[in-house]
């Protein structure tokens, strides 16, 4: 953050002032808020000691075995000195068993209390019941979380080399590969802290049939490169000059563009410049309101909402900033609205997940106020939305009746939005391929789309079809997925598809192979249409909530800009991304029901701070106790994380 000091606090006001012109009450409740948010200091413990960091800095692994078939499918590294290996390696890095032993009681004779994370480093390290490489990673990954990268590098490529081809399960009991995640670690690792003073090069991971829940199909191709000395210099990011490459093809024929160049990297364009999509999923809703109650819907009724009576649209334009966090509006907290505040931000999209209902002329004011795009949605089927069918039943893509209701649905959508400046592309669905029915046991979600790949996929192509039919300005359409599960069905059936559109929540680290994945598959760019990660994790501080929650962000946003088109050594099909989401939603527990209550109950395990997603928690603002809903917005050091960044990327 720039802003480091009290001398320069008259630059830091005037900052704000770039594309507000009401005077400088943004700015004094900004800078107040970000003064509150440095009092929120959390000192991470040191890292624990390593008594056994191995014979070699970086083991050179052809000293200790044989690598066969790099870069094909019949690849392994056979250990021909396991003894020279494991002393190489270090503690806890296979083939070293003893060292992690000895480790282990030399600091219980020392008698320091150990931190959960030196804790969780012994027992992931002397696991028994784990598979060696889903141990390796899990050792690797505990030595990441207290702070040891240096070694934690050389397990997750000690994993690469020798285990690429494990997997492991999630709590659905699909599959989940740990060889691109440890790629990816490494790079996200290394670049993060250069003084580890290496890098990963030449290292790819292919998995072929990789986008179904059947391992049995599933083809390795692995390469694990080579780690090699670096300084931060290496990190530093390379631009190609785009202009000087020949364009392939473009799609478009009005303000907005997506181009593609010969190199194979694409780019969306807005009036002729570079258009890198700054998104946010919005729908403030009134804290007490529930789709579970029939009470709102959460698309759309915000748009409209006028709780205090005074003809502006609440959330837009009637937000204040509790900036000292006391739970109460006061006399220098004045209404400023969230457009303003995300303005400020940074943010140029926000994602309207289903076209209906929503108020148009506030869309309007987004645009020409501050310049806002938007994602315009269709849910084709999702949660049983215009398909005319029941939710236990759910959208079927074999009946005709309700693939005709969505047609018009579609066709609607266009009609009415396809003279409209704001709209950036259409977006179709969101994550059908997750979806699930009833079974009487669980809520499911309105949809077979999951059981019905080959219709769904077709359909979601005659959707493209008809939208490019309709739309005089040939805007792009994206399909949103639930990451890339079924990709290879969506590649074959659905080629009229412009944008691969992914909800992707995989760690702080980014998205890894989505990239490249998806240019192999598909040979379209992406646009990452969610991602973020909850600001709670049970038993931390806000203070260490809110740094991590704000790292995790920037992790994942500094691999987008890693891939935008231009950036050598990148894969140039990233788009942008839509961060989920502005401000927490306290109706999405899924257990108690509650929508008063801000639930702390995880709703299922994943890549987030203690391992745990918690829906209702994913927001950029918190809404403090919930009194003063839905105007009372406290903003996350997230939030100032991406002003400072996204100021820097202009």
């Amino acid at each position: 953050m720039k802003f480091l000091k009290m001398t320069i606090t008259f630059v830091f006001l005037f900052s704000f002032s770039q594309a507000y012109c009401a005077g400088a009450d943004i700015n004094s409740v900004l800078y107040a808020a970000y003064k509150h948010n440095k009092t929120l200091v959390y000192s991470a413990p040191p890292p624990f000691e390593i008594f056994d960091a191995g014979t070699e800095e970086w083991v050179d692994y052809e000293k200790y075995g044989k690598f066969r078939s790099i870069g094909a499918e019949n690849y392994e590294y056979i250990v021909t000195d396991s003894k020279g290996l494991a002393a190489a390696s270090g503690e806890g890095i296979y083939p070293n068993t003893e060292s992690i032993k000895q480790s282990f009681n030399l600091q219980n004779k020392s008698k320091k209390k150990q931190s959960p994370e030196q804790k969780d480093y012994y027992k992931q390290a002397m696991s028994v019941k784990q598979s060696p490489g889903m141990k390796l990673y899990l050792t690797a990954f505990a030595l990441e979380k207290s702070g040891n990268f240096k070694h934690a590098v050389k397990a997750y490529y000690a994993c690469l080399v020798l285990f690429p081809k494990t997997v492991g399960y999630t709590q659905w009991n699909t599959p989940w590969y740990v060889a691109p995640v440890c790629l990816a670690k490494i790079k996200y690792l290394t670049r993060e802290h250069p003084e580890i003073g290496v890098r990963l090069d030449g290292a790819d991971v292919i998995i072929k049939n990789a986008f179904d829940n059947d391992v049995k199909n599933d083809v390795f191709i692995i390469n694990p490169g080579k780690l090699i000395a670096a300084t931060a210099k290496d990190f530093e990011r390379k631009i190609e000059d785009l202009p000087k490459i020949q364009v392939k093809k473009v799609t478009g024929k009005g303000k907005v563009k997506l181009v593609q160049y010969q190199n194979g990297n694409f780019e969306l364009t807005v009036d002729g410049k570079q258009f890198v999509v700054k998104g946010i999923s919005y729908s403030p809703t009134k804290i007490g309101l529930s789709p579970d109650f029939g009470t709102v819907n959460n698309l759309r009724d915000w748009s409209f909402d006028d709780y205090d009576r005074n003809g502006k649209v609440d959330g837009p334009f009637d937000a204040w900033v509790d900036a000292n966090r006391n739970e109460k509006q006061d006399r220098d907290e004045p209404n400023i609205g969230d457009f303003a505040l995300m303005n400020e931000m940074g943010i140029n999209t926000l994602r309207i997940y289903h076209y209906d209902g929503v108020n148009k002329d506030l869309l309007k004011d987004g645009y020409e106020k501050y310049g806002f795009m938007y994602l315009i949605g269709n849910l084709i089927g999702m949660y049983a939305v215009d398909s005319g069918a029941g939710w236990y039943a759910g959208t079927d893509y074999t009946d005709k009746e309700h693939k005709k209701s969505m047609l018009e649905s579609v066709e609607r959508m266009v009609k009415e939005y396809k003279d409209k400046p704001y709209v950036l592309m259409w977006v179709l669905g969101n994550e059908n391929n997750y979806s699930t029915v009833s079974d009487g046991s669980s809520s499911g979600s309105g949809c077979q789309a999951q059981a019905q790949p080959v219709e769904y996929y077709k359909f979601v192509n005659e959707c493209a079809k008809l939208i490019k039919s309709l739309d005089p300005q040939k805007r792009p359409v994206a399909v949103c997925n639930g990451d890339t599960y079924l990709l290879d069905y969506c590649a074959v059936y659905a080629p009229d598809i412009d944008i691969y559109g992914a909800n992707a929540y995989r760690g702080d680290y980014g998205f890894g192979s989505i990239w490249k994945d998806v240019l192999r598959e598909y040979s379209k760019p992406v646009l990452i249409t969610e991602f973020g990660c909850p600001a709670y994790a049970k038993g931390w501080s806000i203070a260490r909530i809110e740094d991590a929650q704000a790292a995790y962000h920037k992790g994942n946003w500094k691999d987008i800009e890693d891939n935008l088109a231009g950036i050598a050594g990148g894969a140039g099909n990233a788009l942008g991304g839509v961060i989920f989401e502005w401000t927490d939603e306290w109706w999405k527990s899924g257990y108690t029901f509650n929508p008063h209550e801000h639930t702390t109950e995880s709703q299922w395990r994943g890549p987030f701070l203690d391992g745990n997603a918690y829906e209702e928690w994913f927001g950029i603002c918190s809404l403090g106790n919930g009194s003063h809903s839905p105007f009372k917005r406290q903003l996350r050091k997230v939030y100032f994380m991406y002003r400072d960044l996204w100021e820097g990327s202009e």
